[in-house]
């Protein structure tokens, strides 16, 4: 599928004809961006990790279906179905998928402090 980019207001998706899980690892696709932010879908295979990062924009997890671990800033979150996180910029983190894992991550620009 290809990334649209915004130029029209509204976009529908059906997130769970998108979801497919890969053997192994992990499978991602951007599903829609624009100047500001990204949104893209994440499917990770049972017991995939991914070892600890930051990142320089905001980001959001928003879980779709399965179950995993979230390390954010050292403190750990359960990641099931329904729950939103949000990862400010910067912010450390490490991802274990428990078991076959989706989620919507959202990156947006870190706000301009004044």
């Amino acid at each position: 599928m290809a990334t649209p980019i915004i130029t029209n207001p509204s976009l529908v998706i059906q997130l769970q004809e998108q979801i497919e899980y890969p053997h192994a690892g992990v499978l991602s696709k951007v599903m829609i961006k624009d100047q500001a932010c990204q949104y893209t879908l994440f499917c990770l295979a049972a017991n995939t990790e991914i070892s600890e990062h930051t990142s320089t924009r905001n980001a959001t997890i928003n879980v779709l279906e399965g179950r995993g671990l979230l390390t954010l800033s050292g403190k750990d979150i359960n990641l099931n179905p329904g729950v939103f996180v949000f990862m400010p910029a910067n912010a450390p983190h490490y991802l274990k998928a428990e078991e076959n894992l989706a989620f919507i991550l959202t990156l947006s620009e870190k706000a301009i402090e004044k």
